[in-house]
């Protein structure tokens, strides 16, 4: 087999993946909206599609493990074709850990339906989710097209995630105070928050691939990190 034919073959190969990258990333998006469709309509029904539909995403990145182990055992790529190649694995990483994260909000969403409403957390919650996805969606955007300048605002704009999250904190912070029957709620809303929160770190972490991939090098300087609550966070979930 010539080198022609070799390169040709991982070209379709590279193909194939990418086209499951960005199907996963339309599954994880449409989870993180629904999601937080869910709370804010305390919709117990559509909260439990995501969590089913989680697996979907998982069954899919490990697809994904699959064909890069793959490509690499029999293509015997470059060291430009292997980093896309292990660019292309640490995406599907992290999308898979978003949609974990999707989970656990759906999780409690199910919890929250059975508590009174705080008054304006689901509207609150779901604008932070509507960020991140926007983000999320220009991330993967900014990797088909190679957008370094595009990853590199990305990076910045988790500050602005980091910022949601602090108020939201103070809000809940806020009706707890006011009153103590809103505590337990208010703490499941607050894990919620801390889980877009880190969603957002994911993101952030998928334009840097992106930057990773163009450069050969990642992002040098240390992105502002806007998150200075000091309250007790959750143990990440599964």
């Amino acid at each position: 087999m010539n080198d022609q034919h070799i390169a040709s073959a991982f070209d379709r190969d590279l193909e194939g993946i990418q086209a499951q990258i960005m199907k996963m990333g339309g599954m994880v998006e449409t989870a993180i909206s629904d999601a937080s469709r869910a709370l804010e309509m305390r919709d117990v029904e559509l909260a439990e599609a995501v969590r089913k539909n989680d697996k979907a995403i998982d069954a899919l990145e490990e697809e994904v493990s699959a064909d890069v182990a793959r490509v690499i055992a029999m293509r015997g790529p470059t060291a430009s074709d292997l980093r896309t190649v292990l660019t292309v694995l640490k995406i599907s990483g992290n999308l898979e850990r978003l949609g974990d994260y999707a989970k656990n909000l759906a999780k409690r969403t199910s919890v929250l339906s059975e508590m009174p409403a705080v008054n304006g957390s689901g509207g609150s919650i779901r604008r932070m989710a509507k960020s991140v996805n926007l983000m999320l969606k220009d991330a993967l955007d900014a990797y088909i097209q190679r957008d370094v300048d595009l990853a590199e605002d990305i990076r910045q704009r988790d500050a602005e995630i980091d910022q949601m999250y602090n108020a939201l904190f103070r809000e809940f912070l806020t009706h707890m105070m006011e009153d103590p029957r809103n505590i337990t709620a208010c703490m499941h809303l607050h894990f919620i928050a801390k889980n877009l929160e880190r969603m957002g770190d994911h993101v952030t972490s998928i334009a840097e691939q992106v930057v990773y991939l163009v450069t050969g090098e990642m992002p040098d300087e240390d992105r502002e990190k806007k998150d200075r609550t000091p309250f007790v966070t959750a143990p990440d979930e599964v």
